[in-house]
């Protein structure tokens, strides 16, 4: 049976007058790969910012292992973040510290940890995102999937279940994109972590997703697998997983392709 870890009730949200999620519920279990997608500006990263406690939301509710953080004042709020992990899309390291000093901040400003065994614990999170390596690097000496990998390793420094991660194969090559993907299955096999991953990139959909929600226009208009999205008769849903472009920009290509070819001819 799976077990709920998140469940998302009746969630609203604004910017202002905006409304940009409109009434979303969806369950995220535990130990799976939960993949958000959607076009840009369908409400993704709001809505992963409302499921970390970064934004409060209009209203709805927002339960972690059935605790509403919706509710929860500042230092309760906290103590739930504790135990999330967040990867951000460019990696979010602080430059003017090293790799391993990166990691080691969460182990320093929240984990009960001695400070001798603050290096051992940043060397294994280290060598679990294969940067065994780097810990005296500095983040401008790293390339981009490097720092993707650096960012992931400060975000399971204190062995969270949960880590949400915003676009991670954003800006990689397809070796580098891939070569992540299989980061985060081995994470998920080796320490049941549960992944909430907002991405547009299909190949990784494919690869790495248990359960897919899409997001249009702040609805959810699809919740279910790869196999479920990939057949789906929801226009959008089938849209997206066909790379099918919009008919308003595909005419406008084809007129623009026409237009190209008169003026050749000419």
């Amino acid at each position: 049976m799976a077990e709920p870890i998140i469940e998302v009730k009746h969630l609203v949200a604004h910017y202002g007058e905006k409304l940009v999620l409109d009434d979303v519920s969806f369950t995220v279990n535990r130990g799976e790969i939960f993949v958000i997608i959607g076009g840009s500006g369908c409400g993704k990263t709001t809505l992963l910012k409302h499921m970390t406690g970064l934004l409060t939301p209009t209203s709805g509710q927002i339960d972690h292992s059935g605790t509403d953080i919706t509710k929860l004042d500042e230092d309760e709020l906290n103590a739930i973040q504790r135990n999330i992990g967040i990867a951000f899309q460019s990696g979010g390291l602080f430059n003017s510290m090293t790799v391993g000093d990166n990691v080691a901040l969460p182990l320093r400003e929240y984990g009960s940890v001695d400070e001798e065994l603050v290096s051992a614990m940043v060397r294994l999170k280290l060598s679990l995102v294969g940067l065994g390596a780097a810990e005296d690097l500095m983040p401008d000496e790293l390339s981009g999937g490097m720092r993707k990998r650096a960012g992931l390793a400060r975000a399971i420094a204190l062995d969270p279940p949960i880590i949400y991660f915003d676009e991670p194969s954003a800006g990689l090559d397809p070796i580098m994109a891939s070569g992540l993907d299989d980061l985060i299955l081995n994470l998920k096999r080796l320490l049941g972590i549960t992944f909430i991953i907002v991405t547009h990139e299909l190949d990784s959909i494919r690869k790495i997703s248990d359960r897919i929600l899409m997001l249009d226009q702040g609805s959810a208009i699809f919740l279910g697998n790869l196999k479920e999205a990939e057949t789906s008769d929801v226009p959008r849903v089938r849209q997206f997983f066909e790379r099918q472009a919009d008919e308003f920009i595909a005419q406008r290509v084809t007129k623009a392709t026409g237009n190209a070819d008169v003026d050749a001819a000419e």
